[in-house]
């Protein structure tokens, strides 16, 4: 998502382009994409800089939340209709100039919309080869027990990370009972983990986060306040700041993984060093009582976006 939209101005296609191949040449072997970022921007990024590499690895991408044309520009319209959701298919696999995707995602759950007509869409595309394996964002684990008695679902995909706990309520358990794999999205809670960004004012005019209450003025100065110690633990662990937000999601459950996004190789390289930091009992306890839902001030997402997810809530 990075590479296109949502926080700040993108790089260029050809710096992307490097870091997706970047990726791909250090081990990376999961791509994540949508068809709303960018608003199919991003697929055709990676159809065009990872087609011809394509057994190399798992391509994901997702359906349910995409951009649609308006006489005011594009708007973005979740539409988990079958008709909408098949058809969304066949442009995404244009898009990324594949025959299959490995792991096809309803990005978000159209509630006017019953779970069970969604997913026999999903699962009608299984069975035409289409997409291998079907998964959800930002449910409850009602919804994907609702769901997973229609097909199997292979993958929930949710924010998580220390700053936001909320998949610990029911979801990361419910997967691990059906044998679905967690995805954690934003594992470093947007950048805030690595403890770069101090000063919300800097942020680019479009930049998400502008719009999310975490990152208002006052709760975002509030906050800064655990990176400190934060910061003392991330010593303790022999890790930088980023590689021990990763490492921490990581050490929650061996069904759990995480799709850390960036826009620059430098990141990129520090984020998969995370893969050999070791987490000891006592470094987890300690950032579990520093950084948790009752020391991080302000929501992860304003109204008007909460009410498009149907995940649980402290």
């Amino acid at each position: 998502m990075n590479l296109s939209h949502a926080y700040g101005v993108p790089p260029s296609p050809e710096a992307a382009a490097r870091i997706l191949l970047r990726a791909l040449d250090l081990g990376v072997t999961h791509f994540d994409t949508a068809a709303l970022y960018g608003f199919g921007a991003n697929e055709e990024l990676v159809g065009r800089t990872l087609a011809p590499l394509r057994s190399r690895f798992t391509l994901a991408s997702k359906c349910g939340a995409q951009g649609v044309k308006s006489e005011s520009g594009v708007r973005r319209v979740i539409d988990g209709r079958p008709a909408t959701l098949e058809q969304t298919c066949e442009d995404s696999l244009r898009r990324l100039q594949t025959e299959t995707i490995d792991l096809y995602y309803l990005h978000r759950w159209d509630k006017t919309v019953p779970i069970e007509d969604s997913i026999g869409a999903l699962e009608r595309l299984v069975r035409a080869g289409k997409i291998r394996a079907i998964g959800l964002s930002e449910v409850s684990a009602t919804t994907l027990r609702r769901a997973h008695s229609v097909h199997p679902i292979a993958a929930v995909q949710s924010e998580y990370s220390l700053c936001t706990r909320n998949p610990e309520i029911a979801v990361i358990e419910a997967c691990r009972s059906i044998g679905a794999t967690f995805v954690a999205f934003s594992p470093l809670a947007r950048g805030f983990l690595a403890g770069a960004l101090r000063d919300v004012s800097t942020l680019e005019a479009k930049d998400i986060r502008r719009t999310m209450p975490r990152f208002e003025a006052a709760a975002n100065a509030a906050n800064l306040g655990l990176l400190d110690e934060y910061a003392r633990v991330a010593r303790a662990a022999h890790a930088s700041m980023a590689q021990l937000a990763l490492a921490w999601v990581l050490a929650r459950g061996e069904h759990v993984v995480a799709i850390p996004g960036t826009t620059c190789e430098a990141h990129l390289e520090e984020n998969l060093g995370a893969a050999t930091v070791e987490l000891q009992p006592d470094l987890i306890a300690r950032l579990d009582g520093l950084i948790n839902p009752r020391t991080v001030l302000g929501e992860r997402y304003n109204s008007a976006t909460q009410a498009e997810v149907d995940t649980e809530n402290f």
